[in-house]
């Protein structure tokens, strides 16, 4: 993964509608996080969206392509994040409604999770 401190620039403007988001660097990459959940990566000038049963197919028929990398072994890793539709790449208010549907993949992932135990 590769980030570009600039294109995180890009991407606070091109989301801006939002409201404020916090970009993370991350294992070269970096995360984007609304209201504290992660809801899209950022890496070598891409946005991956978050995705689940529900975004998916949408993203998949916007020609999207899922998130991929090599492993050590050579196997190949795929993750439940999607680029950000091309048609979305020069208009915000479509990015706007893709992050949207991605932030809600996040939270209902989030809602999904067991709660922790509290610790004795």
């Amino acid at each position: 993964m590769a980030y570009d401190p600039a294109f995180g620039e890009w991407v606070q403007e091109h989301f801006a509608e939002l409201g404020p988001l916090t970009i993370k660097r991350m294992f070269g990459g970096a995360s984007i996080y609304w209201d504290g959940r992660i809801f899209a990566l950022l890496d070598d000038g891409v946005v991956w969206l978050k995705a689940d049963e529900q975004n998916e197919p949408a993203l998949r028929d916007a020609g999207s392509r899922q998130f991929s990398f090599p492993t050590k072994d050579g196997q190949v890793m795929t993750m439940a994040y999607w680029s950000l539709p091309e048609s979305a790449v020069d208009d915000p208010d479509e990015a706007v409604r893709w992050a949207r549907a991605s932030i809600d993949a996040a939270l209902r992932k989030a809602s999904a999770k067991k709660p922790k135990k509290p610790r004795a």
